[in-house]
């Protein structure tokens, strides 16, 4: 089952009961499928167009305040459908329920450009699950604010572009072995080894399934980053085979508090970081294959991607808006019979 999520052409009242019926089935089983949205494209447009921003909720702090700037800017210039958060929302331990003002003051009160006034699909960090993770899932903040969707995993069908959105931060073992300091709230994750078995195995048939011209996963943890937090070895493990298996165009990701693209020379994967949507960790960058790595820049910023059914063109820029980087993407479309 799917629930549109345009709200362009939705009330709010519909789209509320449609994300609460979608985060319902995702406390549920997760063998249940995914759950699954759609947006469809205002007629006119040829292309999806979206901005990319990840680990930004510091009240406005650490440049988070200039980076929201351009990022409204920019999104005007490109009259974007959505936006995708790649995790840690709200820093440094999440929210402590549905009315902490960290909603608003990390949120509501800082992406408050008119063309940012559209739907957020965000997924879960690891700082968000020091919080209360129910809180970000709950439907309460969509009351609050209409834009926020908030799920552990789950499906976003467009016109050009099938998304797959997957909770990584349970895979991580070192937050269960060794959490130092810190509590994660894993409600709802547990037993883990079923959690990790049934998500993984849903990702698979869902993409297996998908007959999208474009597919893209999005997730919180990097599966291949030059940067200090450097790859996620479970993922490389287990999430990365079926990436591959499955011809995924892209995996975009926060995490690593920079903004890098690396192609991987064997399977042609495109991997994103967008982390860097406030504070920002300034020269440390791993050594890595020149023929891969494409851009690693260790300050604030975001992503835009337009994407239509034969191309794609993704935009790196800095937190004064400067580009840094563009990379086209092209497919073929099939012969008809």
């Amino acid at each position: 089952m799917a629930w549109c999520l345009n709200q362009h052409m939705l009330s709010s009242v519909i789209i509320a009961v449609s994300v609460l019926l979608c985060l319902l089935s995702n406390h549920s089983s997760i063998a249940e499928k995914l759950p699954r949205f759609e947006h469809h494209l205002k007629p006119q447009q040829q292309s999806l167009n979206f901005l990319v921003v990840g680990d930004w909720g510091r009240k406005g702090n650490y440049n988070q305040s200039l980076v929201a700037h351009q990022m409204g800017i920019v999104g005007k210039n490109l009259n974007i459908e959505f936006v995708v958060s790649t995790g840690d929302n709200f820093y440094d331990d999440g929210l402590k329920g549905v009315d902490d003002p960290a909603f608003y003051e990390s949120f509501v009160d800082i992406y408050t450009a008119p063309s940012l006034q559209q739907i957020w699909y965000n997924v879960l960090g690891n700082h968000d699950y020091r919080g209360d993770v129910e809180a970000q899932l709950s439907p309460i903040l969509r009351q609050k604010d209409n834009r926020w969707v908030c799920l552990r995993s789950f499906i976003l069908d467009t016109d050009n572009v099938e998304f797959f959105f997957v909770d990584t931060t349970p895979f991580v073992e070192e937050y269960f072995t060794d959490p130092g300091k810190h509590t994660y709230d894993w409600k709802g994750v547990l037993p883990l080894e079923s959690y990790r078995a049934e998500l993984l195995k849903e990702v698979d048939s869902a993409l297996v399934q998908s007959t999208a011209k474009w597919k893209i996963v999005v997730a919180h943890h990097p599966i291949k980053s030059a940067g200090p937090h450097g790859n996620t070895q479970e993922l490389e493990e287990q999430l990365l085979p079926i990436l591959k298996s499955n011809n995924v165009d892209a995996y975009i990701n926060g995490h690593d508090h920079c903004l890098e693209h690396i192609i991987d020379k064997e399977s042609g994967i495109h991997f994103f970081t967008s982390g860097g949507g406030s504070k920002a960790w300034g020269g440390d960058i791993k050594p890595w294959d020149p023929k891969e790595l494409k851009l690693y820049h260790d300050g604030q910023g975001f992503v835009s991607m337009q994407i239509s059914k034969t191309n794609a063109s993704i935009v790196f820029y800095d937190v004064f808006g400067k580009v840094l980087h563009t990379w086209s993407m092209s497919k073929k479309l099939k012969e008809a019979a």
